[in-house]
């Protein structure tokens, strides 16, 4: 395998956390609920993957599992916001300590004090015949594991829905303006409630991934910032899921550049390539937020009884 086609792997890989939790960022956002819990419902959903592979041997169950609790999380920060209408960036940094809290906890409870690192079998790749074959990006791009395909297929069908059906375009009027879509018969709140607890599941599923595909076990560390960093590249991508994609791509791109590096060994101190995917980031963002269109919405609560939006 050429250089190039390694890279190319490695990065299709390490888009899924990014691309997972940002587009469970984006269904809450284009309904008006904007979350900063991503950072810590990725870590509950690595260790509850992680602890429920390692127990009972299945890495689907915890997928599911993480999957499970995650929406726990984004149902949470729906109901509070739409029913209490407390405020949402409030609610999102206290189920971001909570599931980050949590996290660490259950994985004390149920691990303890060990000798060695528990592991898990990481999920197979899958090759699709023939297509695996193609030079240079066949392996990179048919040649991964569910996970991977799976999160192909979601953005695919996401960006199908959100543009090309008319209950897509009901969600994105709720984040727009949300009197108006009331008026209209459109259920604010339940679409608040279900974007928010499928958000959250998408976030629990990208902590799990990490510990399943890239590490075979879990550190309170695993997930590096990659729940921050989602909500930047939700910005980046315009709340679009075929933007979101490609900028997904080059965060990871960014990471494995990084990573590669460091494993090289140049004389260059790690800290430095580590922060390289943070400084692209902040340079790319600084010309994202000029063109990026973000709901009308986004980040403020509906008062049915209110005279304005």
């Amino acid at each position: 395998m050429t250089e190039f086609a390694s890279l190319a792997q490695l990065t299709v890989v390490a888009m899924v956390p990014f691309l997972l939790a940002s587009l469970g960022t984006m269904l809450g956002g284009l309904a008006g609920v904007f979350s900063v819990s991503q950072e810590g419902v990725m870590l509950l959903g690595a260790s509850v993957g992680f602890l429920v592979s390692y127990g009972t041997g299945s890495s689907v169950l915890g997928i599911l599992l993480a999957a499970g609790i995650g929406g726990v999380f984004g149902f949470a920060l729906g109901w509070a916001t739409t029913v209490l209408r407390l405020d949402q960036f409030v609610v999102g940094l206290a189920l971001f300590f909570a599931a980050t809290g949590l996290a660490g906890l259950l994985y004390r409870i149920v691990i303890g004090q060990s000798a060695t690192t528990p592991r898990v079998d990481t999920l197979p790749r899958l090759e699709i015949p023939l297509l695996s074959d193609i030079p240079l990006l066949g392996r990179a791009l048919f040649a991964q594991n569910l996970l991977v395909y799976l999160a192909a297929l979601l953005a695919v069908g996401l960006w199908f829905y959100l543009y090309r059906t008319r209950s897509g375009l009901d969600l994105r009027s709720v984040g727009e303006n949300p009197k108006a879509a009331d008026s209209l018969g459109i259920p604010v709140a339940r679409t608040r409630l279900w974007t928010t607890t499928a958000g959250g599941a998408l976030m629990g599923v990208a902590g799990a991934f990490l510990p399943l595909v890239f590490t075979a076990t879990y550190t309170d560390t695993i997930i590096g910032g990659r729940g921050w960093l989602a909500i930047a590249l939700t910005f980046f991508g315009g709340w679009r899921p075929q933007f979101i994609v490609a900028g997904a791509l080059f965060f990871a791109a960014m990471d494995v550049v990084a990573l590669r590096a460091e494993v090289s060994g140049i004389d260059v101190p790690s800290q430095v390539l580590l922060v390289v995917p943070y400084v692209a980031t902040l340079l790319v963002m600084i010309f994202a937020f000029r063109w990026a269109k973000v709901p009308q919405f986004l980040g403020r609560n509906y008062d049915r009884e209110s005279r304005t939006a």
